[in-house]
């Protein structure tokens, strides 16, 4: 059994979903600093955060249905925050792990890259296997509206889906909520 064989071993067992079936991964910033409010946890803030937009998307789920859909969330940095800003050191030490995590997904459509460290750690990836960032440097705001493609896959640069922020700024999430409607209408129906 190869790496990439005990990994999707590894996520059935955990998610139980197959991996094959998974056609949008949207890739948060950090983990909670607490792993019962991560995202696939009951009722936790993080996956409260995640249904509410969906909802406002116009799709009522949850996380295990979100996968069903072919739908998975996780995080960038894969070690809590320990300060207001991430270094870049933090978010190295998390590129090896998502990169494989990534790598399970041989049918992928859609990446959204939810916040500005997911787009950085991203693009660090795709430096190291390309030569070249697949997101420009520039404000979420006037890149969320360009199309930007990592071989053949949609790559979407959006906000921040967890945390108070969503709170605050309101019109963050109907940003958020617009983006997730269009990476609805790009991996087709997902009502099924």
């Amino acid at each position: 059994m190869n790496n990439n064989e005990i990994n999707a071993a590894w996520f059935i067992n955990k998610y139980h979903c197959n991996p094959e079936l998974i056609k949008v991964v949207m890739i948060n910033e950090v983990v909670p600093e607490d792993e019962k409010d991560d995202f696939y946890v009951p009722d936790s803030s993080y996956s409260q955060s995640i249904i509410a937009l969906f909802s406002n998307a116009g799709m009522l789920c949850d996380m295990q249905e979100l996968l069903e859909k072919g739908i998975y969330v996780c995080n960038a940095v894969k070690t809590p925050k320990e300060q207001s800003v991430i270094p870049i050191l933090q978010i190295k030490d998390s590129l090896d792990e998502l990169e494989a995590e990534l790598s399970l997904f041989d049918n992928l459509k859609v990446i959204m890259l939810m916040g500005d460290v997911a787009r950085k750690a991203f693009n660090m990836i795709a430096k190291k296997q390309t030569g070249k960032n697949v997101i420009p440097s520039g404000s979420t705001y006037k890149l969320r509206h360009n199309e930007y493609f990592y071989h053949d896959i949609r790559a979407m640069p959006s906000y921040i889906c967890t945390g108070g922020n969503l709170l605050i700024e309101r019109s963050k999430v109907t940003m958020i909520s617009e983006d997730i409607q269009i990476m609805i209408s790009i991996i087709g129906d997902c009502h099924e």
